[in-house]
């Protein structure tokens, strides 16, 4: 299902409307997923579609929100900050009326902290940063451009920066450098190794994985009493 919901003004941020994809029965549980950021995004996207629908399968609704910036997000990505995104996030799980919360990758650093849930393989946000000036870097060096990676983050931390074809303005650019996801009471994080394998950001291009849907599903159902399907 997919439909929209308001993301309400904020921090002198004109409100919003946005995309949400759900499978929304109007149970008693109902989860806000906070996906993997960017590039992890596209490789995470069909995975994170089968967790849903194995929620679904196992009594439980899931609801996952674009937020300012994102997907079919008519607001631009360069204006988004962290804070942004975090009162964004809340505004949808009061929206949404969301009971529990699961956080993907850099998605933890997201996640409100008056939800109970999952932080699924948390990423912090100078690894994140990490990675796509790594891969900055990497595509200069290929094309005969030198950029360092010393340069990139100072260019980043007072004009912002295009990693990956995704322009993060300099107060996005610079929260990153120090963000930590915090487990709030009621939250756990369940790492890569209890779903077995590499996780699929690892993967050159997008794929999909049945068995690590599996067990993630299985996972939040289970510490939830439900019997996943």
């Amino acid at each position: 299902m997919i439909f929209t919901w308001n993301n309400p003004a904020a921090g002198g941020t004109e409100g919003a409307e946005e995309l949400c994809v759900g499978f929304d029965r109007d149970r008693a549980v109902r989860v806000l997923v906070l996906p993997a950021w960017f590039d992890e995004a596209n490789k995470l996207r069909r995975f994170t579609l089968e967790v849903m629908r194995r929620l679904d399968s196992a009594g439980i609704d899931s609801l996952l929100p674009d937020l300012p910036g994102c997907n079919e997000s008519l607001v631009p990505l360069q204006d988004q900050t962290l804070e942004g995104w975090r009162s964004a996030a809340m505004a949808a799980a009061g929206a949404l009326r969301a009971t529990h919360v699961l956080a993907i990758r850099a998605g933890a650093l997201l996640a409100p902290e008056s939800l109970p849930g999952w932080h699924y393989a948390a990423q912090s946000g100078p690894k994140l940063l990490r990675g796509m000036i790594r891969a900055r870097t990497i595509a200069s060096r290929e094309a005969g451009k030198a950029e360092t990676s010393e340069e990139l983050m100072a260019a980043g931390r007072t004009g912002g920066l295009v990693l990956g074809g995704w322009p993060l303005g300099a107060a996005m650019f610079r929260a990153l450098e120090t963000a930590e996801p915090v487990l709030a009471p009621g939250q756990s994080d369940i790492a890569q190794s209890a779903i077995g394998g590499p996780g699929l950001w690892l993967r050159a291009e997008p794929d999909e994985d049945a068995g690590q849907a599996d067990r993630l599903a299985t996972l939040i159902a289970e510490s939830l009493g439900n019997s996943a399907a």
